[in-house]
């Protein structure tokens, strides 16, 4: 015997675009919202994340973000004497909003690290984090800055502002880069209470930076590996003298965030 249900059924080319929203929908059966994540190992050297990603069926609008790697640290590249310090920076962050349809592909790459501790005065620049496909091109996320050790007392430099991104930089809507350090160190070998001091700064929106004291000691190396987006730590001293070097760790790889309704 015929029901309701069994006549009564309209196909989707009945209803005019824009008549019901989704504020008229009942709740529970309108769009999924989901969150998806892209990253490499958390470890030091890590080679990142490449794929490519297919949008699933259903889905009409996605957010991405995208966190750069972290500089590599400072080696203490200077085995005969004191140092000024500038820790590494963090990766910058960059957002876009698109409109997509399922079955679209894109690229995605979160960022690695440099595969090697850095033993020179310059750590090495992070690398960037990047998507491409559908609606989107040109889009990434900056590595940070790297570390940088100074042997020179007659130079002493200052901390740079990168915190504001314009608008549509790198393809994105809105981005922000983290504050790198200050230098840092002292101007005497050999003195009482020499203290080592440098900081990482993390990436904006995920992870936080870093703090290094050393008081009087020949060398210390940095951390081997950071959180992600994070700079990365740098070797130091506090005495002349000589072979007394330091390695610089690696930052953080880089990670990309999808949001899709």
């Amino acid at each position: 015997m015929a029901n309701y249900k069994s006549y009564k059924v309209i196909s989707a080319d009945q209803i005019p675009d824009g008549v019901i929203s989704l504020e008229k929908l009942q709740s529970g059966v309108g769009p999924t919202f989901c969150v998806k994540h892209f990253h490499g190992s958390p470890g030091a050297c890590t080679s990142g994340c490449c794929c490519n990603y297919t949008m699933p069926s259903g889905a009409s609008k996605a957010h991405w973000e995208a966190w750069g790697a972290g500089g590599n640290g400072h080696g203490s590249c200077s085995c005969n004497r004191c140092h000024h310090f500038q820790g590494a920076a963090g990766g910058t962050y960059n957002s876009k909003s698109i409109s997509t349809v399922g079955g679209c592909s894109y690229t995605v790459c979160a960022a690695g690290v440099y595969r090697c501790y850095s033993r020179e005065c310059n750590g090495c620049i992070g690398c960037s984090s990047y998507v491409n496909g559908h609606n989107l091109s040109n889009f990434c996320a900056v590595g940070g800055a790297r570390g940088c050790a100074n042997g020179d007392w007659s130079v002493r430099c200052s901390s740079y502002w990168t915190c504001c991104i314009a608008p549509g930089a790198n393809g994105g809507d809105f981005g922000m880069a983290p504050h790198q350090s200050n230098w840092s160190g002292h101007w005497n070998c050999h003195c009482t209470g020499a203290v080592g001091h440098t900081c990482q700064s993390g990436a904006p929106f995920l992870g936080v930076g870093n703090e290094q004291y050393m008081d009087q000691c020949w060398v210390s190396c940095g951390c081997w590996s950071a959180s992600y987006g994070s700079g990365g730590s740098g070797a130091l001293t506090t005495y002349c003298g000589s072979g007394h070097c330091g390695q610089g760790g690696t930052g953080g790889g880089g990670i990309v965030r999808l949001t899709f309704i």
